[in-house]
């Protein structure tokens, strides 16, 4: 029987055909999904213009605060420096003192790093007086008073006065304790509203990928339960929040209530360039006694690194998003600390990851060796399995498959077990995905071209933007894409044509993928790259040992005859694929016999 080697007229029509359904359906959800995310924006436009109106009343309260009368007060440690504002008693300013951000325009890490800085951020508690007129702090001008490591802001209003007390703690913790008192003779509220607006600062290479990792993060349930929001819309009226934060890539500003927000909601919209990536509105109510603010609140403004995120034992640990189950269980538990105990021997951060990569492909040799020599297998048997096609080549299709499933069972080849491999990769390349861009070790860890494992390196600059691509090309992304190449040539060798026609050529749709792949990898973390590379760079090494030194296809041949002899136990899945091709065999007798009745 002659092979086919290519691709026939009717089989590239096919696959043009196919694909243009695909790019249909593409281009018909995202203009679906432009279209609701408008009907979005203009509802949260409708939200904002409200929010301006209460903000307007709210501003009536105080008609002549100038900007002369605003003052500032700040704190520091080691981890934080806290600037304080009296307009509103809010922290107006947090720089993480042991990070710095990315700048765009040297192309390095060496800014100072601030979660808050020029206005993003702006809180306040909002209730109404007898008369139904709105107060919120915000607007409200406090007076700041600093002793040792805490500053008391204090406002007054008609006769209440409003405190503020905020304590510089170790671990990025700042304590926000609220105390009213003559407040009862101005409201009859017994509860205020939190008002959280909060817009995600740039801090990171990346820009697509540190707002996608931008999201609401809060508990729930006495810390128990862990949820996150990354959709335009936040609503969590049923639940008691025990803190809410906001999640950027590395780091997180979080505001734990002692004894919860409730009726929470929130939304978000994303920001598509300049300083800021997404715009978060967070609403909340706390619980007033006889009509007194009196709660404790504790802010932190940390970076997003595992131990520390455990040491708190209030659940942030759920905020790194490393992954679900099991997924997350590999990078918690094998490929962070394998990554660490490398690194300890002082080497590297590139190197560290090269290293890695040989492990795990020593962990999954034997099965590596199983899929290979079943390919050596496939290779022997492919003269029986052509001839059988060519024997059944105008019979029932069931007759062929049942031929071919029969020469597979007497040599002792189990197609699954070429399964195996695959299915073993999916977990681990989810795993590494997730573990790449979210570690916070391998933040501003350069290797060779790349300056940062965790953003993409753009060596290769484009003077103008491809859709999907962007504006760069990843010389990592390049490589790994080339070994993939390479990788799949060698091992589609023996993979069997389509027998009918119109079917797609499986080789070429191989051959496709690592293309694709391409697009996805020029913007991820060029350390996730960089480990697919030496992984596929492995792959190929062990294909060409296996074949060359440590496989015999004279010995597999014997071995197969030797196969061949031997009675057959008929397994499970084959018993049950044979039932159900007998069955279908049935079926379609009987529906011929009605057809020739009829």
């Amino acid at each position: 029987m002659q092979q086919n080697n290519g691709i026939d007229k009717s089989q590239m029509i096919s696959f043009a055909v196919l694909c243009l359904v695909l790019f249909g359906f593409m281009f018909y959800f995202q203009n679906k999904q432009s279209k609701e995310e408008q009907v979005k924006a203009q509802q949260q436009k409708t939200e904002q213009a409200k929010n301006a109106v209460k903000q307007t009343q709210a501003s009536n309260i105080n008609p002549n605060v100038t900007p002369g009368a605003i003052q500032t007060a700040s704190l520091s440690n080691k981890e934080l420096n806290v600037e304080f504002s009296s307009l509103g008693g809010q922290v107006s300013k947090v720089q993480l003192a042991e990070y710095k951000a990315y700048d765009h325009k040297t192309d390095k890490a060496d800014l100072p790093l601030y979660l808050i800085d020029k206005k993003n951020s702006n809180y306040g508690f909002q209730f109404k007086d007898k008369t139904g007129k709105v107060i919120n702090t915000k607007d409200l001008v406090f007076t700041p008073a600093i002793n040792g490591n805490a500053v008391t802001m204090t406002a007054n209003y008609n006769s209440a006065v409003i405190q503020f007390v905020y304590t510089l703690l170790p671990k990025y913790t700042l304590d926000f304790k609220v105390r009213t008192k003559g407040l009862a003779a101005i409201t009859a509220d017994n509860k205020a509203d939190f008002i959280w607006d909060y817009s995600v600062r740039n801090l990171e290479k990346g820009r697509a990928q540190e707002q996608s990792h931008s999201e609401f993060s809060y508990a729930f349930n006495n810390y128990k339960d862990y949820d996150y929001d990354g959709r335009t819309e936040m609503n969590e009226e049923k639940e008691t929040l025990n803190w809410i934060g906001v999640k950027q890539q590395f780091f997180s500003s979080v505001i734990e209530a002692k004894n919860g927000f409730t009726q929470s909601k929130g939304n978000q919209e994303t920001i598509e360039e300049g300083e800021y990536l997404k715009k978060l509105n967070f609403e909340g109510f706390v619980q007033m006694t006889g009509s007194e603010l009196n709660q404790d609140f504790t802010w932190y403004f940390m970076p997003l690194d595992l131990p520390l995120l455990k040491s708190y034992d209030k659940n942030f640990d759920e905020i790194l998003p490393l992954g679900w189950s099991f997924i997350g269980w590999m990078n918690r538990g094998f490929f962070m600390p394998m990554y660490n105990f490398i690194a300890s021997w002082g080497i590297t951060a590139g190197w560290v990851i090269f290293l890695m990569t040989i492990i795990v492909k020593l962990i999954l040799s034997p099965i590596m060796y199983k899929q290979h020599k079943l390919s050596a297998m496939m290779k022997v048997i492919r003269p029986e399995i052509d001839e059988a096609n060519a024997k059944f080549k105008d019979a029932d299709p069931m007759k062929k498959q049942q031929a071919t499933m029969e020469i597979y069972r007497k040599a002792g080849v189990n197609q699954m077990a070429g399964c195996l491999p695959a299915l073993v990769q999916i977990p681990i390349f989810y795993a590494l995905f997730r573990f790449f861009p979210n570690f916070i070790d391998l933040r501003g860890q350069g290797f060779w071209f790349a300056k940062d494992l965790t953003a993409y390196d753009d060596l290769i600059k484009l003077p103008f933007k491809v859709p999907f691509l962007g504006d760069h090309l990843s010389v990592f992304a390049l490589a790994c894409t080339i070994v993939i190449l390479i990788y799949t040539v060698m091992t589609s060798g023996n993979m069997q044509q389509p027998q009918q026609e119109g079917m797609p050529n499986m080789k070429v749709l191989m051959y496709i993928f690592p293309i694709t792949f391409l697009f996805f990898l020029n913007t991820s973390a060029s350390g996730l790259s960089w480990y697919y590379f030496v992984s596929n760079a492995i792959n190929i090494l062990i294909i060409l040992v296996i074949k060359y030194v440590i496989l015999d296809e004279k010995k597999i041949h014997a071995q197969i005859q030797a196969n061949k002899e031997k009675p057959k136990a008929e397994g499970k899945f084959q018993k049950r694929m044979r039932e159900m091709m007998e069955k279908a065999q049935d079926q379609q007798k009987i529906q011929e016999q009605q057809r020739k009745k009829k």
